[in-house]
């Protein structure tokens, strides 16, 4: 639909396809949010056309907890703050095979939809460093996913993702917005992250608790 605008305003018309944003595309939005909040206790978060960050449920934002605070201004590239040095790169134990994937990805966005700074992001994510001693390799080629594996403070964490789009989409924001959502690849993963669900949920009602606080 950003094509067809440009093809309309060369041709001196006015676009036919409005852009807005996020917070301004109606029901459509708050679809958006159900499928963010439903999600919990699994990270969901909504990206745009060059993977950059428009929203997030808790357990995204906590999977970011541990990258550098210059990776997370605004706006923050969910792929950039993935492989950065200073990203999740230092937490992703199969990251040669990850970063083959997200390079795969971006590619094919490239050739299907040429969005301006893509080509950029692609140049920029293929000179990262790969870390020396990082050459695991999950599942087998037969198996129907690969999967992402996240060291943390808690242990392995494996995870896979899927993507929603909207159908039938008449404006240029839901045309290229897409919700990635990520689920535990194995029984150990699903049990950690609702422990640390538990945990944060835990957190919030001892705050809320505490001498001082306000609630609403």
């Amino acid at each position: 639909m950003r094509e067809r605008n440009r093809l309309h305003l060369a041709a001196g018309f006015a676009p036919p396809h409005p852009e807005r944003p996020l917070a301004d595309i109606g029901e459509a939005g708050a679809a958006v949010e159900a499928l963010l909040a439903g999600h919990e206790p699994y990270p969901a978060m909504v990206v745009n056309v060059r993977w950059e960050l428009l929203a997030g449920n808790r357990p995204a934002w906590a999977a970011f907890g541990d990258v550098a605070p210059s990776l997370l201004e605004p706006p923050v590239n969910v792929l950039r703050s993935t492989l950065h040095p200073d990203g999740l790169a230092r937490q992703l134990g199969n990251y040669s095979q990850w970063r083959s994937h997200v390079l795969r990805r971006v590619r094919r966005q490239l050739d299907r939809t040429a969005a301006p700074g893509l080509a950029e992001l692609l140049a920029e994510l293929a000179a990262y460093p790969v870390p020396a001693d990082n050459d695991v390799v999950l599942g087998e080629p037969g198996d129907p996913v690969i999967p992402m594996l996240l060291r943390t403070a808690h242990g392995p964490m494996r995870l896979l993702y899927t993507l929603t789009v909207f159908g039938a989409a008449r404006d240029v924001t839901t045309d290229e917005i897409a919700v990635e959502s990520f689920f535990p690849a194995d029984a150990v993963s699903r049990k950690l992250l609702h422990e640390l669900a538990a945990d944060a949920a835990a957190d919030t009602a001892a705050d809320a608790a505490s001498p001082g606080s306000t609630s609403r």
